[in-house]
């Protein structure tokens, strides 16, 4: 029929506008700013850098391999790797990025970044209220500004960080046994007695 879908759209309008008064299910808008939609678990806006523990300094994931500055579509990622080396998470001496820097005015929330990053160390924020009038101070961001604990990521994306988490707990456990194992053979090599090496007797002078 003629006009079917507007007649259905239509219908669905006055459902929800009649329903907001009984059931808060049918409210379709919030009272913004005052009241806050929750965001989505797929939802993403622009990236951050993930750290373990306490210190951001000390529990960066990133290790200055930059995949993700090579693989940005607009290059809005800046990257200088240390010169120097820490242990990553499982205690193997990795580069850190002694800057980290992301333009989020040129950022365009493709996630390649993300995708590539082989050490889980980027994701994607679902912060939206970035608005400023100080482009180069608000949205040139650094690695201060950029890196947020894992907490916050299983926060806003519990389903995928319970997935990373139990993945390189994982890698984690693997490395520690097999460094424990190497240990172990080093320590039976070394309790081991050593052969000892036979001296030839001495063969008299003129002696064929």
């Amino acid at each position: 029929m003629l006009g079917e879908g507007i007649i259905k759209g239509m219908a669905e309008t006055a459902r929800n506008f009649l329903g907001s008064y009984v059931s808060e299910d049918r409210l379709t808008t919030v009272q913004y700013p005052e009241e806050r939609l929750p965001q989505k678990e797929a939802a993403r806006n622009f990236p951050f850098l993930l750290f373990d523990g306490k210190d951001p300094h000390i529990g960066l994931r990133c290790v200055a391999c930059q995949i993700c500055e090579k693989e940005c579509p607009p290059q809005c990622i800046y990257i200088v790797k240390s010169k120097d080396k820490k242990p990553d998470y499982v205690g193997k001496p990795q580069f850190y990025p002694s800057v980290f820097d992301i333009d989020t005015s040129v950022c365009m929330s493709c996630q390649i970044c993300v995708e590539v990053c082989p050490f889980e160390a980027i994701k994607m924020d679902t912060e939206y209220e970035l608005s400023t009038s100080d482009r180069f101070g608000e949205l040139l961001l650094n690695k201060d500004k950029l890196a947020k604990p894992n907490e916050y990521y299983q926060k806003i994306h519990p389903t995928e960080a319970a997935e990373v988490d139990e993945r390189l707990a994982a890698e984690k456990a693997k490395a520690g046994a097999k460094a424990k194992a190497e240990a172990e053979a080093k320590a039976k090599a070394a309790a081991l007695p050593k052969p000892t090496v036979p001296i030839p007797a001495a063969v008299p002078a003129g002696a064929k």
